[in-house]
């Protein structure tokens, strides 16, 4: 694991205007389609609980990613407190929902990036970037003029601000969104949104406008491209079909992890649907459909 022990170094001025965009969206807080319009350059807190500047949980080597982003080196992870969502079942919580952890400047995130790289890893994995977007973006300025080539990840909820997506683009090799519901009122009822359907699906498209299907070096190692993430969760195999479709729809041809992982955690025991297990056979026959529905199961 990489040390949070930070050197301070001074803080970059002279960047990009559609970065600079991202920074002045803080005053009146609109980084995320929950558009809190709080303004957090004076220390007030919208949905995500955080401030102006990032928070880091961890930063290290991760080798349970997906193996095309893990390869030989692992992926190099930076894990960022708070989030836009309120996953009542999120395994996470102890980071998504909490503040605790080191603040940090773009360039301290830099210095991160660059150890990650020295440890060999494969890529900069950014995970629950999106209330810090203005961050992020100002962290892979400085990477690229470090020289720091690693291919970027956006590692997201799929609650994304199509703004803030166009921002973006030119930074981000490969965004890796979560899709976890075609159901609006298991939105709002387990992520506390209530329009998650239709914003998930507007930015998939936006994204995959933008970085394409999966682009694999001769490692098998992504580059470049979209992979999306959706954890099946329990008694919801049509929300998970439906899910499927959609991505289909957005993404035609794009690689999707259709996860087993799910387990009841958080605040999962408070729901009697979620506290339970989907089984081996929903989780197969869900793969098999989104081959059938022409996306990639290969990640």
């Amino acid at each position: 694991m990489v040390q949070l022990s930070l050197t301070m170094m001074t803080t970059m001025t002279d960047m990009p205007e559609n970065v600079k965009q991202l920074r002045t969206m803080l005053k009146s807080c609109r980084l995320c389609p929950r558009r809190c319009h709080v303004d957090r350059t004076n220390g007030e807190l919208g949905a995500c609980g955080i401030g102006a500047s990032a928070v880091v949980s961890s930063a290290q080597p991760h080798f349970g990613e997906e193996s095309i982003l893990v390869g030989s080196g692992g992926s190099g992870t930076i894990f960022f407190s708070g989030c836009n969502l309120e996953c009542v079942f999120c395994q996470n919580c102890d980071i998504s929902q909490s503040n605790q952890g080191q603040t940090v400047t773009s360039d301290d995130i830099a210095e991160l990036a660059a150890r990650l790289h020295q440890l060999g890893c494969e890529n900069i994995n950014f995970v629950t970037p999106t209330h810090i977007a203005h961050t992020v973006a100002e962290t892979i300025v400085i990477m690229r003029r470090n020289g720091i080539d690693l291919p970027t990840v956006y590692n997201c909820g799929g609650y994304e601000s199509l703004e803030v997506l166009r921002l973006l683009q030119g930074l981000i090799d490969i965004y890796m969104p979560d899709f976890k519901y075609a159901d609006a009122d298991m939105g709002l009822k387990y992520s506390g949104v209530e329009d998650y359907p239709d914003i998930a699906t507007q930015a998939l498209e936006e994204m995959y406008r933008q970085a394409g299907p999966i682009q694999l070096d001769q490692n098998q190692v992504a580059q470049k491209g979209v992979l999306v993430r959706h954890l099946v969760l329990p008694h919801a195999e049509s929300n998970s079909q439906n899910t499927i479709d959609l991505v289909a729809q957005s993404a035609p041809g794009c690689t999707i992890n259709v996860m087993g992982q799910y387990r009841p955690c958080y605040r999962a025991g408070e729901f009697p649907q979620l506290n339970a297990y989907p089984s081996p056979h929903t989780i197969q026959n869900l793969r098999q459909y989104a081959a059938q529905r022409g996306l990639n199961t290969d990640c």
